[in-house]
């Protein structure tokens, strides 16, 4: 039935991280509740169309490394057949069984699923396109806005061809590309020119900036940008895409670098990764009452509400990283809110990872962060060529950071770069929600050998007493904790 109006007590606008995880935190508290979606299965862009397909490829990418470089330890594997339809295949499934097991957990829950696309019409009304063709008209006593973000585009230079990729379609896997230039130097940038490059691409990396991935500390990027070079040893800062021209059966990229001096490049493909930006263009905010700044995101409180207090906004709408456990983590606080808690989003520190190979994870206050607002810090350091698991891994690269209140010992930012940082970086994390200090951290017993106790042994640096890797002595250096 067409134009049908339905009352319902909670509406949840989007079922990315942020939209699933409201609806079902919502359900489980007993509220009633409505998600509207154009999928058919929750799971939002991260799942269908990138955290975990990416990670996936990520993974095979990290296998075919793992079998070029395994001569060193004695073993020869023979070149590497890549099936690109099996792959494709291998990647889908991976998706589909987790967005087929979140529409279970929706069904059993009892959420009511609206799938299509939403527009807020007044304060308290919705109106739906179905994907079907239909209409429905939803009133609701809540709402929450949950349509993450998309990606952005670069100013200026504009195309419509097949041979010009969004991360949408580069995950798509249509083919392998001869010669792939990769637009964007950030983490969207670097994972996929990664599995490309792995995939046997020549990949070329061009960056505005003067460094990759911004936010991160340049000591740890820099351990990132030397594996990159063996694989992408193209990788061009500061220098802007004027202009990308279709020519035959690829593509001239104009490019001008820092010193203004332009040149013509050919390529098959390219992938534009210049970041993203809020969906939130198109969902009738101004007929709602809802304001939002001049970038496009939503005007939150510490609640999440925005100027009308019964609608929420989390995720990518929201000012912060556009991050999926960001989103998470605000769609509980969202929920209790609603349901009369005193909940409120204060992270101390939120996680990021780029998952390129190694791995860099950091959170909380950066080294760099910390010297541009003049803020007391001791940045200590452990490289991981000091641990006997890096070393017997063959990954000897990576390097453990604390950044630390010098006054007080609390830990204040935490950073890794190699194997498996983005697991490890929740340790720091959870260190550093709960005030810990470094000494906490350093008399924290982590089990031998591993990787984790790179965290411990950099907390020894800080008191001058690390077993495994020697710091000169220096006045004014902290007194070693005494049993």
């Amino acid at each position: 039935m067409n134009d049908e109006t339905v009352k319902a007590g909670l509406v949840v606008l989007g079922a990315g991280p942020g939209g699933y995880a409201a609806a079902f935190r919502a359900a489980d508290m007993g509220l009633a509740v409505t998600l509207v979606d154009l999928e058919a299965h929750p799971g939002g862009v991260c799942l269908h169309r990138g955290c975990i397909p990416s990670k996936a490829l990520l993974h095979v990418a990290g296998l075919l490394r793992e079998t070029r470089t395994a001569e060193t330890m004695g073993l020869r594997f023979g070149p590497p057949e890549i099936d690109l339809a099996r792959l494709r295949d291998w990647k889908d499934a991976v998706v589909n069984r987790l967005t087929g097991a979140l529409g279970d957990l929706r069904t059993k829950r009892g959420i009511a699923h609206f799938r299509g696309r939403g527009r807020l019409t007044g304060p308290r009304s919705l109106d739906v396109a179905l994907v079907d063709g239909g209409r429905r008209t939803l009133t609701f006593d809540h709402a929450i806005l949950a349509t993450g973000s998309r990606p952005a585009d670069i100013p200026n230079v504009t195309i419509d061809s097949p041979r010009v990729m969004d991360s949408t379609r580069a995950l798509a896997l249509e083919e392998i590309p001869a010669r792939l230039l990769i637009i964007g130097g950030g983490v969207i940038g670097l994972e996929l020119g990664s599995v490309y490059a792995a995939l046997g691409s020549r990949v070329t990396v061009v960056e505005a900036t003067p460094g990759l991935l911004p936010g991160a500390d340049r000591d740890l990027v820099r351990v990132v940008a030397r594996a990159l070079g063996e694989r992408i040893p193209e990788i061009h800062l500061e220098t802007r895409v004027d202009a990308l021209e279709v020519r035959g059966e690829g593509l001239v990229a104009h490019l001008r670098d820092k010193a203004g001096v332009p040149r013509q490049v050919d390529f098959d493909r390219a992938l534009v990764a210049v970041g993203r930006r809020p969906n939130s263009d198109a969902l009738g905010l101004e007929a709602a009452g809802v304001t939002t700044d001049a970038r496009g995101l939503v005007t939150v409180d510490g609640q999440l509400r925005t100027s009308q207090p019964h609608i929420f906004a989390i995720g990518d709408l929201t000012p912060g990283p556009m991050l999926a456990h960001k989103a998470s983590h605000q769609a509980r606080v969202a929920v209790e809110a609603i349901a009369g808690q005193k909940s409120h989003f204060e992270p101390n520190a939120i996680p990021a990872v780029c998952y390129t190979d190694p791995e860099l994870a950091w959170a909380g206050l950066t080294e760099t962060a910390a010297r541009e607002r003049n803020i007391p810090c001791k940045a200590v350091r452990f490289p991981w060529a000091a641990s006997g698991r890096a070393q017997a891994l063959e990954r000897p690269e990576g390097l453990t950071k604390l950044v630390v209140d010098p006054a007080s010992e609390r830990i204040l930012g935490l950073g890794l770069v190699g194997r498996g940082a983005g697991d490890l970086i929740a340790e720091g994390v959870l260190a550093m929600e709960m005030g810990a200090t470094v000494r906490d951290l350093a008399e924290t017993i982590h089990p031998h050998p591993t990787l984790s106790e790179t965290l411990m042994e950099a907390a020894e640096v800080f008191y001058g007493h690390c077993a495994h890797y020697y710091t000169p002595k220096r006045a004014g250096d902290p007194k070693p904790p005494i049993p």
